[in-house]
This record gives structure tokens, C-alpha cells and sequence, in this order.
């Protein structure tokens, strides 16, 4: 998420520049936890976990779908959700299995860290209660999902749509493409909602810039690279 808040953080500061801001993107867990210690006013969450505190209050900003990238070279078009589960879980290992040729070889599932928010909506939405396979490779941000699927052929993973780039390829999933108007009209699979979390009560900088980020000229911005809101 820290891209996008830091443009609406920027365009916001144009406008009330009394109003100082730091954004930091070190993942969903970190930033819950520092909000828990006090040490933030706002927390960037991409996926909201079921023991959240009841008492704070999460703000939806955006919507993003979570893309599944492979290597370019890869003649996979598209999969489905249980084809998905499968090839994640570790039930089906050889691209051939899914359409890929039968000298493809076996594939690489390539997954992220523990406290990802990317990591937990991805096994929510897509891995229906099952595992990620053990073998899975596990890298720490989305660049380097990117970089680790664009250097090897027989690699499956999965990021931000925001975060794609011509290194790799991305398949459909149940015949649709993560884009801004289909996660937007929530007609892709992996579609999850982007959230501005804070600890009860906001400061009226932070309500200014929350009433910021849902308007007109908050969520023009959103919608160059997600879907909106509103």
C-alpha cells in the first residue's frame, strides 16, 4: 500500500501543507503492531485480521486484485480457483497437469513471509483452508515476488496488480484479469479491499485526510492503478 498513500499523502500535503505525514510500507503485521504500541496514528493494512482490536476502526480506500505471475515464457493462459489449490497446495507439481507442455517440468510455488498481508488474503481467498506447500519458496517483499518469477521458468507466485510488470506474465484466474474495472465491480476472484486502520478515535488530521482520500480527488488517484471505493 505505501505507493498509493504516498500519492494521496502527497497531493493531500498540496492542499493542507500544515499537516505533516511519514508514510512507511513494512507490511501488514508491522503496521498493525506499531499502531497497537502508539506509535502511528494510521495503519496501512492490506488484509484485516479476525483478532483485530473491536475497538479500532478500519477505513476500505481502495480495491486491488492479487495477480498470479509467472515467467513470460510460461504457455499457461489462465487457471482455475481448484487448479490454484492444487498447484499451491503441492497436489499438482508438473505444469502439464495444467496445461502447460509436457517438457515444462515441475512447478515452483513461490509464496510470501509470514505477517504478509498479500500472504494472508491470497490463502484466504484463493487456498480455501488448505496449506501452502512446504517446498514453496518465500520472499519478503513484491519486488521480490517479481524478480525471483521473471529468473525462473518452472516459478508460480502471486502479488499486488500494482506491482506487475513486463517481467512477468499474468494469468487469468476463472477466465478473469485483475484490473482496476474488475476488482472494482468485484467480477475477479482474488479481489481484495485496501484499509487505513486507526485506534479509535482520529485526530482531526487524520480524519481530514481519510475525508481526503475518499473523495473526488482522492479516488481519481486510486483508480490509476486500483479499483475505487466510491
Amino acid at each position: 500500500m505505501a505507493p498509493l498513500v504516498e500519492e494521496l499523502s502527497a497531493a493531500f500535503s498540496a492542499r493542507s501543507p500544515r499537516i505533516s505525514l511519514e508514510v512507511s510500507g513494512l507490511g501488514t503485521g508491522f503496521g498493525l503492531e506499531a499502531l497497537r504500541a502508539g506509535e502511528v496514528d494510521l495503519a496501512l493494512a492490506s488484509w484485516l485480521p479476525t483478532d483485530m482490536n473491536p475497538d479500532w476502526q478500519a477505513t476500505a480506500i481502495a480495491r486491488d486484485g492479487i495477480a498470479i505471475v509467472v515467467h513470460p515464457g510460461n504457455p499457461v493462459a489462465g487457471l482455475g480457483l481448484l487448479q490454484l489449490q492444487d498447484l499451491f497446495s503441492g497436489r499438482i507439481y508438473e505444469w502439464a497437469a495444467v496445461g502447460g507442455r509436457a517438457a515444462q517440468g515441475l512447478t515452483q510455488p513461490v509464496s510470501r513471509e509470514v505477517g504478509s498481508g498479500t500472504r494472508a488474503a491470497f490463502e484466504a481467498l484463493a487456498m480455501a483452508g488448505r496449506d501452502v506447500t512446504p517446498r514453496a519458496v518465500v520472499v519478503i517483499s513484491s519486488q521480490a515476488m517479481i524478480d525471483y518469477v521473471a529468473a525462473h521458468p518452472d516459478a508460480i507466485g502471486y502479488v499486488s496488480m500494482a506491482f506487475v510488470t513486463p517481467e512477468v506474465k499474468v494469468l487469468k484466474v476463472e477466465g478473469e484479469q485483475p484490473s482496476p474495472e474488475t476488482v472494482e465491480r468485484g467480477s475477479y476472484s482474488l479481489t481484495r479491499e485496501l484499509w487505513l486502520v486507526t485506534a479509535g478515535p482520529s485526530a482531526d488530521a487524520v480524519e481530514q485526510l481519510l475525508r481526503f482520500v475518499l473523495g473526488p480527488a482522492g479516488q481519481q488517484i486510486v483508480g490509476q492503478r486500483y479499483g475505487r471505493i466510491r
